[in-house]
């Protein structure tokens, strides 16, 4: 019997191998790695080799002058224009009361400035009063942070209290118009045929007969509901000020903010000079540092985009699969770039930029080694293993994980809003921004820092996408390409063309010619 055993074993063995290749297929999940766990052999996070190896070997020996650093860490000429959202009227709140506008707001942290500017702009032109806005929680990265969690309130209410009344809560009468009450039927008092870009006078023919019937009315879904042309200019400016003036973080992010800010100005430790020293020796060292430059990179490259993208990474098979699942479940096929080859959409600049990517660009606009180097994200899709490479180009990068401690980290712990809002704020706080891709935290940063002429890179997508598809271009030909066409995308004043956003393009509505 223990003969005819042992014989079995090969058998037993084959059969046990192919049970063990086929796994991952037919149970996907069980290996899918949670919040940092080790990858498995079958992974989606496994690390990928690098697409552009010839390039990053000529990158990481890349010599940059003096000249090349001095230009590029200049800051911006004067343009010609300069802030003015001052209102061109005596500012006047209305004479009488028409009830009470809510509105609920999806979205990330971004999405949801906009549509608070929004907000107030409908108030305004209804002479309603303002109920603080309803956050909802975001199905991708489900977070519960709530207006007062992100934004100063009493700041919010007092700037805008001559021209707009706004309450932080709705009168004990109309304590039943709420979330709930909403989510459970259809209800009178809701409108949700608000069109995309509506004209102020939609707002004034269908939403002012249910404030005069009922003393509120809520509106949802309420993103990108109010057109940017034929606004009166008081409004627009209004708009303007609500983002630029009205709305600042609360104290524990401004505090955190600074907390980032003051040591990225320090010494320039990594992890080759830190070593192994503990996180308050490293801590030490760089408060004892003197005042230094740095570039944040917002690096937008976390596992909805990367779906949504509809691009291959270089993962292989496991990645590809596991985006297309996502994608699916989340868009249920309503994702069309779906329907173009990888080749398509890069030739097209539709495919965000790899941590590896935007380390060539940066590299190839003049970035040396010792670039202190702000990474502004919420999840890297890929995790360290998708960074390395980017790590390797930029030894001396940091985060908010590597700069603060745990308890310093804990009042945003979990909180994608809030750490979106950390990142934000040190981002205004920077000689140079980047992002990896357009997204609405970019459009925001973009106009933010136009509106304070301070020097912010766009990547030339249609470009870079072309640039990465030739497989044998040289270094020297890669980096002209990108400094010829990143030379008018460094901050250069662009003025708002019709339909175009005036949260991206700050003049002419927010500013005035000097």
């Amino acid at each position: 019997m223990k003969l005819k055993h042992l014989q079995n074993q090969p058998q037993k063995l084959a059969f046990a191998a192919i049970f063990v290749v086929l796994l991952p297929s037919i149970f996907p999940n069980l290996f899918t790695p949670l919040s940092g766990a080790y990858p498995s052999l079958f992974s989606e996070w496994n690390a990928p080799r690098p697409k552009h190896l010839h390039l990053l070997k000529k990158a990481l020996v890349h010599g940059i002058s003096d000249q090349q650093q001095a230009d590029l860490w200049s800051p911006l000429p004067k343009q010609g224009w300069e802030a003015c959202i001052h209102s061109t009227s005596v500012p006047s709140l209305p004479k009488k009361f028409q009830g009470y506008i809510q509105v609920f707001l999806d979205g990330g942290l971004n999405q949801q400035r906009m549509g608070i500017c929004d907000a107030v702009a409908v108030a305004k032109i209804m002479g309603a009063t303002l109920v603080i806005p309803y956050l909802e929680i975001n199905p991708v990265w489900q977070d519960s942070s709530s207006f007062a969690d992100i934004f100063d309130i009493d700041h919010f209410i007092n700037t805008l209290k001559d021209e707009v009344s706004i309450v932080k809560e709705l009168p004990e009468q109309y304590s039943w118009s709420t979330r709930e009450y909403y989510a459970t039927g259809i209800r009178a008092t809701r409108i949700k045929t608000a069109p995309v870009h509506a004209p102020a006078d939609w707002y004034l023919e269908n939403v002012m007969p249910v404030l005069q019937s009922y003393g509120v009315a809520a509106i949802s879904p309420f993103s990108h509901r109010l057109a940017f042309d034929n606004m009166p200019a008081e409004i627009q400016h209004l708009r303007c000020r609500v983002n630029f003036q009205a709305l600042v973080f609360t104290p524990q992010i401004t505090m955190l903010g600074e907390t980032l800010i003051s040591r990225l100005r320090g010494h320039p430790t990594g992890s080759s000079s830190v070593g192994t020293k503990s996180f308050h020796e490293k801590i030490d060292l760089i408060d004892k540092g003197e005042n230094r430059k740095f570039v944040v990179l917002h690096l937008r490259f976390d596992k909805d985009m990367a779906a949504h993208s509809a691009c291959n990474f270089g993962g292989g098979k496991a990645e590809r699969l596991a985006l297309a699942k996502y994608r699916q479940v989340i868009w249920q096929g309503r994702v069309l770039k779906s329907q173009f080859t990888d080749e398509e959409l890069r030739g097209q600049g539709r495919c965000p930029l790899t941590p590896e990517e935007i380390g060539l660009l940066l590299v190839a606009l003049g970035f040396n080694n010792s670039t202190r180097l702000y990474l502004a994200s919420h999840k890297v899709y890929g995790g360290e293993a998708r960074i390395s490479t980017l790590r390797e180009l930029f030894p001396l990068m940091e985060d908010k994980k590597s700069l603060t401690s745990p308890e310093e980290r804990a009042v945003i712990e979990g909180k994608a809003s809030l750490s979106a809002a950390v990142d934000y704020y040190v981002s205004m706080q920077s000689e140079i921004f980047i992002s990896a891709s357009p997204g609405n935290m970019h459009n925001a940063l973009v106009a933010h820092r136009a509106y304070n002429n301070m020097k912010t890179i766009r990547p030339n997508m249609v470009l870079l996408g072309q640039l990465f598809l030739k497989t044998g271009m040289d270094w020297t030909e890669f980096q002209q390409a990108v400094r010829n066409g990143h030379k008018n995308r460094q901050g250069q004043l662009r003025l708002r063309k019709e339909k175009q956003s005036i949260y991206t393009y700050p003049a002419p509505d927010c500013m005035c010619q000097a």
